[in-house]
């Protein structure tokens, strides 16, 4: 597999706006509009946009970086880049990026000798999913059933009781678009549109599938498995592509968008990748140290307090927190020293206290 860098030709160190001009100029190249029945430039064209996907994405690019293209497992499921499956599937996903290019972001070209209508996409599904730390901690593999819209299991997406049930569109002559044309102050304006009869497909169906009444499309419950990476946060969101609902008579699906939720731990508080742990000692453990245990998110460790510790101290321990998203290192676990201040205390406790307090080393010295 080729490097994402090498294929749209920039350095490591491009900017997001070299990246995006990059591959700019590799989808004009290789546009199926400009390369009909060209199997070689199809290739490219799908290439680039899987370059691009992960490129112009900040934590992509950053796990790239680090692990290269293995790095690249996980919620993408498709052949290529976000899971891109087919060119259709790279233009619903960047068909507003085709638009700023200028060079359209509808796929009508001609890869494989055919002419290809614009091609719609399903709707996208949000769900959020909770974590523990644990799971935070180590990544983790989620399975979840949803209702969901899929392809007609009658027509296979089709909307069509069979294959002689479709009839050439009468408005746009099978070409899914149509040619507007207004008059303006500057002249006659030509614009090349969807044909609103057939809504791109190039066809109408005369007689429509009994079980979706047309539409290419049913209700279903599926049972979807994705992975989740360690050290997500709480508000992230990921896209598994290609799970969402299914389009209107064939064409690409939309996403499964998963929301990351975190479970309240009972012990720690979380800073970013850092752990913060509130531990309390005793008066004598502050004043003559102590060596005790602290939990971790697996197992525990050991720390030492010394002779003279302030209330307010805060130990770090190094690499005992979370891991980070991109993959560099982990966070640390602060732990956070207070002393605890008994409320009550008995008759010779009281004296005790009375007689230290009489002592020069029981007055406060601040440093």
């Amino acid at each position: 597999m080729r490097d994402y860098y090498e294929i749209l030709e920039v350095a490591k160190k491009a900017t997001p706006e070299e990246i995006k001009k990059a591959y700019r100029k590799k989808a004009i190249q290789y546009h199926p509009d400009k390369n009909p029945g060209n199997k070689e430039a199809e290739e490219h064209f799908k290439e680039a946009a899987e370059a691009y996907d992960v490129l112009s994405d900040p934590n992509k690019r950053a796990r790239y970086d680090q692990f290269g293209h293995a790095g690249m497992g996980g919620a993408s499921n498709g052949g290529y880049g976000g899971g891109f499956s087919s060119v259709e599937d790279i233009f619903s996903h960047f068909g507003d990026l085709f638009e700023s290019f200028g060079i359209g972001g509808n796929f009508r070209g001609n890869f494989g000798g055919r002419r290809q209508q614009a091609v719609s996409r399903g709707s996208d599904i949000r769900i959020r999913v909770k974590l523990t730390l644990k799971e935070v901690m180590h990544g983790v593999e989620k399975k979840v059933k949803i209702n969901k819209l899929v392809a007609c299991h009658e027509c296979h997406g089709k909307g069509a009781k069979d294959s002689n049930a479709f009839a050439t569109c009468s408005t746009c002559k099978g070409s899914g678009m149509v040619i507007h044309v207004t008059q303006t102050i500057l002249g006659t304006m030509q614009q090349t549109m969807v044909c609103p009869a057939c809504r791109g497909e190039g066809h109408t169906i005369t007689s429509p599938c009994p079980k979706c009444h047309g539409e290419g499309t049913m209700r279903h419950e599926e049972e979807i498995m994705f992975k989740i990476p360690a050290g997500v946060e709480e508000g992230m969101q990921l896209t598994i592509s290609g799970k969402g609902n299914a389009a209107r008579r064939g064409g690409a699906n939309g996403n499964l968008l998963v929301v990351i939720e975190e479970e309240p731990h009972e012990e720690f508080q979380r800073d970013a990748q850092d752990l913060i742990y509130p531990l309390f000692i005793s008066v004598p453990q502050a004043i003559l140290g102590a060596s005790l245990e602290v939990p971790l998110v697996e197992g525990k460790a050991k720390i030492k307090i010394e002779p003279g510790t302030q209330s307010g101290r805060i130990l770090r321990l190094r690499g005992k927190g979370l891991p980070s998203l991109n993959g560099y290192g982990h966070g640390d676990m602060l732990v956070h020293v207070n002393v605890w201040i008994p409320k009550k205390l008995s008759k010779e406790e009281q004296k005790i206290l009375e007689k230290l307090g009489a002592s020069e080393n029981f007055n406060p010295k601040p440093s």
